[in-house]
């Protein structure tokens, strides 16, 4: 019995992990999955390779009709959706408006108004 116990250990300790690790691998795609049988129009979402954009037409089951500019639409493959993402600050429309706070526009500074600022070259070996 005691010759057994040993090998019975190390195989449990080898074994946990592998099962552990792929049920995180099957519910991870499971949830790719979810996401890309959700997709509808007008979805912002990131692509494997980091583009950014909306999503225009849904109608085939392979792909997927990607705004990305407008007017400028591509076509992905479902699976190269890599996630929703919410729109931009200024594309969210602002439902509560309070007349009793006013914004106040702050202009710009003559530097600011110039262009991009750019740093001094480095003096390198200079003592």
């Amino acid at each position: 019995m005691n010759s057994l116990f040993l090998p019975l250990l190390l195989m449990l300790v080898v074994a946990i992990p592998l099962v552990m690790g792929s049920r995180k691998q099957k519910r991870a795609a499971q949830e790719q999955k979810n996401l890309q049988s959700s997709l509808s129009e007008g979805d912002r979402v990131m692509t494997t390779s980091g583009l950014y954009g909306t999503v225009a037409d849904t109608s085939d089951e392979t792909t997927i009709d990607v705004e990305i500019a407008p007017g400028v639409v591509t076509t992905w493959l479902r699976q190269a959706v890599r996630e929703k993402v919410q729109p931009p600050v200024d594309e969210i429309e602002d439902d509560d408006t309070d007349d009793t706070v006013e914004a106040v526009a702050e202009t710009p500074a003559e530097d600011e108004k110039a262009g991009p600022q750019i740093a001094p070259p480095l003096e390198h070996g200079k003592k």
